[in-house]
């Protein structure tokens, strides 16, 4: 059976949530990704996500302003945790269940990855090969 650890990534971009929406697209743009992981206030906060989604939405629907909309304005708070230890067919479900593509991979409340649904598909497809 294949558990998350197998199949995260553990080279996570975050931002601030204090950070305009200039930053978080040059974050994007520099490391070529489609999502950010905000980081908590404090220690008993959660971490929140934005995403190509949330930002299509806020920035060109609605027409936001980037130098005026912070991260936290758009960002998706608190968003689906797992374990590093958890099955990859649990991640599969709660994906489809909840309609997300990537969950954030903890281990006592601190990140240590994230799991996305392009990865469990290409380990799939490597095997297949």
């Amino acid at each position: 059976m294949r558990l998350v650890k197998d199949v995260m990534i553990t080279d996570v971009v975050t931002i601030s949530p204090f950070a305009k929406m200039r930053e978080a697209l040059s974050l994007m743009k520099r490391h070529k990704i489609k999502s950010l992981v905000v980081d908590k206030q404090n220690q008993h906060d959660a971490f929140g996500l934005i995403t190509y989604s949330d930002i299509l939405k806020t920035v060109i629907a609605e027409e936001g302003d980037i130098d005026l909309l912070n991260v936290y304005d758009i960002c998706a708070k608190p968003v689906i945790a797992v374990g590093e230890e958890l099955a990859i067919q649990h991640v599969a479900k709660l994906m489809t269940t909840h309609r997300v593509k990537r969950l954030l991979v903890v281990h006592n409340n601190d990140l240590v990855g994230m799991v996305a649904m392009n990865d469990i598909m290409e380990k799939l497809l490597s095997e297949i090969e």
